[in-house]
């Protein structure tokens, strides 16, 4: 089907994908909308004048902290989880059963029984209400995918191909570059993806251990759902998913063209 009728498939999948959006769209747009009404009674920008204007500040301020978080998240839990999950596929050792429960356990755990037993060393280390405190709770989060997605790829990596390369004379940083991450990159786009997404996505966490002063879009979303205007809590919304659909969109477009293992 998908090659016989390719655009009527996209036009079902960017349908379904964006019609629950709809709805934040109208109520950013929207004035006054009241029950029953099937649109709003009186259209205007009042929300996004809002976000840009009066909140421009707080807005540009909460995008930029959630961004620098989340990409400074996604780079610590690749550089740990890369090697990590080549341990646990690539090699044989006593412990390996147990490595992967203790990097399971996080995932178990609610992550508020986490985040309050954290909070606790956290003020005696004086990480409390700070960058690196938040960055170091959401590694708890995207650590644990991290590990197990380069577990799976390494799992069905041949290292017979960096062998080859040694044979040939290449060097440890040329095997490195030239062999190893080429056929592992997109896997680390995979899981670079997934640590970007969580960390951009945690609240309770980052209210904990931020203590209100690592402000980031969740928090400020939340913050406006309870104030009860809909309109700038829509617009603040559609501001806060752009961001992860735009990673998403780009990532699935590069995977498209690529298998799992290397260009296929």
């Amino acid at each position: 089907m998908s090659r016989r009728h390719p655009k009527a498939l996209a036009a079902g999948i960017v349908l379904s994908v964006g019609l629950p959006f709809l709805p934040l769209v109208l109520w950013s747009l929207s004035e006054r909308w009241f029950f029953p009404g099937l649109w709003p009674q009186q259209w205007g920008l009042r929300a996004w004048q809002h976000v840009l204007d009066a909140a421009g500040g707080q807005v540009a301020s909460g995008l930029l902290q959630s961004t620098l978080l989340a990409a400074v998240t996604a780079a610590v839990s690749l550089v740990i989880g890369v090697p990590a999950g080549r341990a646990l596929g690539l090699y044989a050792f006593g412990g390996k059963t147990l490595a992967a429960v203790l990097v399971t356990l996080p995932l178990i755990v609610p992550p508020l029984s986490v985040a309050m037993g954290l909070h606790l060393w956290f003020i005696r280390l004086g990480l409390a209400e700070t960058f690196a405190g938040v960055v170091l709770v959401h590694l708890t989060v995207c650590l644990p995918y991290t590990v197990f997605v380069m577990w799976g790829v390494f799992a069905n990596y041949d290292p017979d191909f960096e062998d080859q390369a040694r044979c040939l004379g290449a060097s440890e940083w040329a095997v490195a570059w030239g062999v190893t991450l080429p056929l592992v990159w997109p896997g680390i786009v995979v899981a670079g993806l997934f640590s970007f997404l969580l960390s951009w996505s945690q609240y309770l966490s980052t209210l904990i251990i931020g203590g209100g002063r690592v402000l980031t879009l969740p928090i400020l979303l939340f913050a406006l759902m309870g104030s009860g205007d809909r309109p700038v809590a829509a617009a603040v919304s559609l501001v806060f998913v752009a961001p992860a659909f735009l990673v998403l969109l780009v990532s699935a477009r590069y995977l498209g063209r690529r298998g799992l293992m290397g260009v296929r």
